[in-house]
């Protein structure tokens, strides 16, 4: 596809508030809040997993944790009618702070960290690092903390020291990944106390916490034509804000109240480290969620079977961009381009979902879109990643195709993809909701 005919897709308004959705969501904690925020401006109201739900017509959401369902039910939709779901997750990999996190040595004052998910650790090495996420309260309540500085830093060995460093750098996860934050002998409960100081609390009121590290370098357009874009939690807030993004425009849309599906969001936390948690995609939290829209409808065992049996998943999640150096790690025939479109991930052995109907569907929601796609697969001699795609189909027993975006250097501190593709993903997945 040429220049300028892409250039009649691109949208710089979506990537620029995926650029400040990036920005406000530097925890899983924080992008469900920051997708809340978009959702609530479409009309979305939030509901209580313990209050009872009504039948009323509208869009609704409910937040666990890291994770967040949504759904927008038409008017007149009946029991059985099937869903169109989007899945996604919140979550990337990253350094995250351990229960006793004051630790140092030899003078220096440093935060001890467990290693989140599949990190290529050396993308963690002299960057100025902030921290985020939640404090958990004694009186049961949560509060939100983002600390968008540079506090900590995980220094790299002075090639000075070794020598050999650029014939192969091997780095001791428990040893060589704990970062500095100021000089000083340790200093027991310094950290915590100065987290909940900075969040207006008490440290004597903090029970718990769930915090992590990031990058405080902000995304930005990257390359000549600034046709990149750079940026941290590529994988996969991108997916969140282009699902969250269609599903409100979908549900603000002239035609909204006769929908023939119910849209769905649902966006999950701990991906990166299997799902496996009550906020991850082998919970039962959609399937739940699912049923009681169909109970509240007034549904029976029935019509929740005749509504799974019509519902379609799309799984977005990032794939991989064919990297010009090391173009013999990926498959010859299947060479995904940034800025090419979404990306179809195709695995036999069921790493993805996606089967030939699935790819109908795609090809369906991309050419109703008006956008191109591509087709990614692993080479047959590297192992392929998986999704929470194949999960999905197999709790829930539902037809899920997994897609996503091509990028370069992902799990890294700071990803790339091309800058005109969040807004084919939106659109595509726009088109799919809409059915």
């Amino acid at each position: 596809m040429s220049t300028a005919a892409r250039q009649a897709f691109f949208d710089r308004t979506h990537s620029d508030d995926l650029i400040a959705f990036l920005g406000t969501s530097p925890s899983p904690y924080h992008a469900v809040a920051s997708a809340a925020e978009r959702l609530e401006k479409a009309g979305f109201r939030q509901v209580a997993e313990t209050d009872a739900w009504d039948d009323a017509a509208g869009g609704r959401y409910l937040i666990r944790g890291g994770a967040l369902i949504a759904w927008y039910l038409p008017e007149g939709a009946g029991p059985e009618t099937p869903f169109r779901i989007v899945g996604t997750h919140t979550d990337s990999p990253n350094l995250r702070v351990k229960p006793v996190p004051d630790t140092g040595s030899e003078g220096w004052r440093q935060v001890a960290v467990e290693i989140y998910g599949g990190v290529p650790l050396n993308a963690w090495l002299d960057r100025d690092l902030g921290l985020s996420g939640r404090l958990a309260l004694k009186d049961g309540t949560a509060r939100l903390v983002q600390l968008d500085e540079p506090l900590l830093r995980v220094p790299q060995l002075a090639i000075h020291l070794d020598r050999q460093v650029n014939e192969g750098m091997k780095l001791d996860k428990q040893r060589h990944l704990t970062p500095i934050w100021g000089l000083g002998p340790v200093d027991e409960g310094a950290l915590i106390s100065y987290v909940a100081q900075r969040a207006g609390l008490d440290a004597a009121d903090v029970a718990g916490w769930d915090l992590m590290t990031h990058d405080v370098q902000p995304a930005s357009y990257l390359g000549r034509d600034r046709e990149l874009l750079a940026a941290p939690r590529l994988d996969n807030l991108l997916s969140v804000h282009a699902a969250t993004a269609a599903l409100a425009a979908v549900a603000t849309a002239e035609g909204a109240a006769s929908l023939p599906y119910i849209p769905v969001l649902a966006a999950f936390d701990h991906e990166e480290t299997g799902s496996e948690s009550d906020t991850g995609a082998q919970s039962p939290l959609l399937g739940t969620v699912l049923d009681r829209t169909v109970h509240a409808r007034g549904g029976t065992t029935e019509d929740r079977a005749r509504a799974l049996a019509g519902t379609v998943c799309l799984s977005s999640d990032m794939g991989h961009a064919v990297h010009p150096n090391y173009s013999e790690r990926h498959e010859p025939g299947h060479h995904p381009m940034p800025n090419g479109g979404p990306i179809l991930k195709v695995n036999v052995n069921n790493r993805y979902a996606t089967d030939g109907v699935g790819r109908a569907v795609f090809a369906a929601a991309c050419e109703k879109a008006g956008v191109p796609w591509q087709t990614f697969v692993s080479n047959n001699a590297m192992p392929c990643g998986t999704t929470i795609g194949p999960i999905t189909a197999a709790r829930l027993g539902i037809k899920t195709v997994d897609c996503g975006i091509a990028a370069l250097s992902m799990h890294s501190a700071r990803e790339l993809c091309g800058a005109e593709d969040p807004y084919l993903l939106a659109s595509a997945l726009k088109a799919f909701l809409e059915g």
